[in-house]
This record gives C-alpha cells, sequence and structure tokens, in this order.
C-alpha cells in the first residue's frame, strides 16, 4: 500500500510539474533558424511591435535558440487592483470637471493658503482632508457668490472645487489652496479670471 501511495503522489508531482513546464512553454517562443519577428507575430497572431516590446528589443535581429515572450505577462492580482484603485480614485478627484462648458466667467482677487498654518484643521469646509490630500485643487469662496462643490478654473491654478470657506473671502474674493507655504507666498495675491463650470 505504501508503495502504491508513494507512486501515486511522485506521479501527481510529475503531472503537475510537466503542466506548469508546458504552461510556461506556451508562453514563450525558442527562436529556431531562419525566423524572424514577423514570421513569429503572423504564427502567433501578434504585432511585431507587441512582440519588441514584451522582450524589450530595440531592433528586429533575433538569433537561434533565443527565448522570446509570445504573451503579454498578465499583472498580478494586487497590482490589477492597485491600478483599478488609482483610476477610481482620478475619477473621484473633486478638482477634475467632466465637462467644459462655461456657466459664468468674472474677474476674482485671489489670494493664497495652506492647511499647515497655526490653527488650522486642513480640513475644508465641504469635508476634505488637504494634509492628506496635498495635491487636490482646492479654492475658498464666499458661497453667496460661488456655491460650495462647484467646479471651477482659475486662471494660472487650473481645475479646482470650490470646497473651502473663509470669515476674509467676502464678494468676488478667492482663495486659492497650496501644500506648501513657499508655493503660497509665491502666488501671493492677483487677480485672475475664473470660469465656473457646469
Amino acid at each position: 500500500m505504501k508503495k502504491i501511495l508513494g507512486a501515486l503522489i511522485i506521479t501527481i508531482a510529475l503531472l503537475v510539474t510537466g503542466a506548469t513546464e508546458s504552461q510556461a512553454a506556451s508562453s514563450t517562443y525558442t527562436v529556431q533558424k531562419g525566423d524572424s519577428l514577423y514570421k513569429i507575430s503572423k504564427k502567433y497572431q501578434i504585432s511585431v511591435s507587441e512582440l519588441k516590446a514584451w522582450n524589450n528589443l530595440k531592433s528586429d535581429v533575433i538569433h537561434p535558440k533565443q527565448k522570446l515572450k509570445i504573451t503579454k505577462e498578465k499583472t498580478t492580482a494586487k497590482a490589477a487592483t492597485k491600478s483599478k484603485t488609482v483610476a477610481k480614485a482620478n475619477t473621484k478627484t473633486p478638482s477634475r470637471s467632466d465637462s467644459e462648458k462655461v456657466v459664468k466667467e468674472f474677474t476674482v482677487s485671489a489670494s493664497a493658503y495652506t492647511a499647515g498654518c497655526n490653527g488650522c484643521t486642513g480640513i475644508t469646509a465641504t469635508g476634505i482632508d488637504l494634509k492628506k490630500n496635498p495635491d487636490v485643487k482646492v479654492i475658498a469662496v464666499d458661497p453667496k457668490v460661488i456655491k460650495l462643490g462647484t467646479k471651477v478654473h482659475v486662471e494660472g491654478y487650473g481645475y479646482a472645487v470650490a470646497a473651502d470657506k473663509g470669515s476674509a473671502i467676502k464678494g468676488n474674493k478667492i482663495d486659492v489652496f497650496f501644500p506648501t507655504k513657499s508655493e503660497a507666498y509665491k502666488w501671493g495675491r492677483k487677480d485672475v479670471k475664473i470660469k465656473i463650470l457646469e
């Protein structure tokens, strides 16, 4: 019984190893004498540029016995999840606008602020944590002039969202957010055009 069980285990191990090798072999091709990238690409129904990219080839020169990848490497589940998360985060970025339609355009006096000032929490009036999201483009507005949550384009600053307000921000004044004090000082105060987007 022990001999049969041992033989069975060895057989299963060989089968699994063989399957793994054939699976690996099916994703690579060993170059034969007379082969060209064009010939291999036609055989496996892929493009020459894909072959070159997958194998880091700078030219069309290949050599016999050279191993070439003939299928794109599959991304790991973790990498795929990460790329989906990044894509999802990009679509949720509050300063991005799906629309370029300008509803209104006018000039405002724009100063700058950071989340690192004394007594600042870094949390906007709409709940965005600027310390955890330093790359987000946010402006502080007078909600009577520009409603909170409005997507805008600020001349010299870019696309942003009206996500904050301040006691000194009244009328046609805005504050643009920068992650560092040096960037905020560099902006200073200036008159800029603001576009309210749909």
